[in-house]
């Protein structure tokens, strides 16, 4: 629709899209405040500053796209990045940062101690912006993660939002503030749930790509990773790191809703898609994780050759692009 056409039918935008700021005051959740983003393509989301700016809630058309874990939101404050306690915060919702030093279990390296999936998703962003500028919706921060005598990491992160699309496309600028070259991680943890993810879904990859399993379990499931089932009761879950030859898409598609949901990212920067598959009762998830390495924690990664390297005051682009539209029948 033309602007002109538009502005016949609508004197303020906020009728059809837009963005606002809101602080919920109840529960564990008490204390976030959130961008409230809605488009006129029918897309609703929460993007969340003082949780790196990442995403929780997604809608589209109504249905509920993104996992949910069980202690939902959570308040910035109760964010404890020490052993043992990733599993009781832990909020799910459409995308979690992990890095930058570590993504994947706990370790210990170099003396320093990195909790599961690290500290990135308990940083508040700084400098933030939201508006809707008639094309699209933007919102953007920067998240600064540091340390007294050590490192110090810079990521501008900017999102934008066709006004009358259902597309987010999120671009990082990381830079490297010290004059020393830093070693680092980046894992884009964006989770699906129910009804998006159910046993009527199925996934679709390129047709160029290599597969490892990360256990002999997840081994066993290979030949129906892009399979789903109903919830099963105490079933272990399943990873697979996908490498990506030429194309840096994934699909997953539930023709019983019509709905899909296409990823692409930035492959020369994020090389790995990593598919966390759950499909224990309760705990039923499908994430689908654009990242710079195996996941295996900063540690082994070390040991193995392949942490990324920023040389002083260097920076690097990671972009990674979320659409949603409807599918046949």
């Amino acid at each position: 629709m033309e602007k002109k056409e538009f502005r016949a039918y609508v004197g303020n935008e906020d009728q059809v899209y837009g963005v606002r700021r809101v602080i919920l005051d109840e529960g564990n959740a008490r204390g976030i405040a959130m961008y409230q983003v809605t488009t006129a393509g029918g897309l609703e989301l929460d993007i969340l500053p003082d949780s790196g700016l990442d995403i929780g809630r997604v809608k589209y058309k109504g249905v509920n796209i993104n996992y949910t874990a069980k202690a939902g939101y959570d308040s910035p404050v109760r964010f404890l990045p020490v052993h043992g306690e990733f599993d009781r915060y832990f909020p799910g919702g459409m995308l979690f940062t992990c890095g930058m030093l570590s993504a994947g279990p706990e370790n210990t390296d170099a003396g320093d101690f990195n909790p599961l999936h690290g500290r990135f998703h308990g940083l508040s962003a700084k400098g933030l912006c939201g508006y809707a500028d008639g094309d699209n919706i933007i919102v953007g921060g920067e998240i600064r993660e540091a340390k007294q005598g050590g490192y110090n990491f810079s990521v501008k992160r900017r999102y934008t939002i066709p006004a009358f699309g259902s597309e987010i496309q999120l671009e990082d600028e990381i830079t490297n503030l010290t004059e020393a070259p830093q070693e680092y991680m980046m894992l884009y943890h964006m989770n699906f749930g129910w009804p998006m993810l159910s046993e009527a879904a199925h996934l679709e990859f390129p047709e160029k790509r290599k597969v490892t399993p990360r256990t002999p379990y997840a081994e066993k499931g290979l030949s129906k990773q892009c399979e789903f089932s109903k919830p099963i009761d105490g079933e272990e879950e399943q990873v697979f790191f996908n490498k990506m030859e030429s194309e840096a898409f994934v699909r997953l598609v539930n023709p019983e809703l019509g709905i899909a949901a296409e990823i692409t990212w930035s492959l020369d920067t994020l090389p790995i898609l990593a598919q966390w598959k759950n499909m224990k009762s309760g705990d039923y998830v499908l994430g689908l994780e654009p990242s710079t390495c195996y996941i295996m924690g900063r540690e082994r990664e070390r040991r193995e050759g392949r942490l990324m390297t920023l040389e002083p005051f260097g920076s690097v682009k990671h972009s990674v692009r979320l659409k949603l539209s409807e599918c046949g029948q």
